[in-house]
């Protein structure tokens, strides 16, 4: 099915951002569920956010370390259908969770990344993000595209992350040709209060950069 490149907008942890991001345009939205972070928001909190807007974008649980019966729990409070899952979660727990979600496998392009890594999560979607020691995810450093673009004949869709702005999106679309984009620190007045006229001229840079690709669309 073609479509153009999609739009996730990650941290979100208030209201007024995620009407933002519904009313601009974006095509899924994710909530941090790991509390080390500083965009952690409870489940609950999410759930009450999804509800109240006005459509319902593909809603994203974000997912650190986290064993499969903590997901479960949390992405059921939520009421979330997709997670996001960064660390050290082993294609055997994506692949069970893939019959219950569907599953974003996180993967960093680190110093031992190889583009053909991704064939071990089939039953995954992947975002490739940049490296960092300690954060996962948020860091505003910017992947390696050669490698994500390399990736993409191995993942059924793959989402672009790592240090994303309105100033570099378009750059990033042409050189990787993702099924998706994904910006979180790059649109931010503050770890989890979005700029909304960062956001907007996020969403436009994207899709007047966006070729149409084949990819299973991310629809409630």
């Amino acid at each position: 099915m073609a479509t153009e490149t999609q739009i996730k907008i990650c941290g979100l942890t208030n209201a007024n951002d995620a009407h933002a991001c519904v009313e601009l345009g974006a095509d899924m939205i994710g909530f941090n569920f790991y509390r080390k972070s500083p965009r952690y928001i409870e489940p609950a909190i999410a759930r009450g956010i999804i509800d109240a807007l006005p459509t319902r974008p593909y809603a994203v649980g974000v997912f650190v370390d986290a064993d499969p019966a903590e997901i479960r729990k949390h992405a059921k409070i939520a009421g979330l259908r997709c997670v996001q899952l960064h660390g050290h979660t082993t294609p055997q727990s994506c692949s069970e969770l893939a019959q219950e979600f569907r599953v974003i496998r996180a993967l960093s392009t680190d110093a031992q990344f190889e583009p053909e890594h991704t064939a071990a999560f089939p039953d995954c979607d992947v975002l490739i993000d940049a490296y960092h020691p300690e954060l996962r995810g948020g860091t505003g450093q910017t992947c390696d595209w050669s490698a994500a673009r390399a990736a993409m004949r191995y993942t059924r869709f793959l989402i672009l992350s790592g240090g994303l702005t309105e100033r570099n999106v378009g750059s990033a679309i042409v050189a990787v040709a993702p099924h998706a984009v994904d910006v979180c620190s790059g649109i931010e007045s503050a770890p989890g209060v979005k700029d909304h006229r960062a956001l907007e001229e996020f969403i436009s840079a994207a899709r007047a950069a966006s070729p149409i690709t084949d990819a299973t669309p991310f629809r409630s």
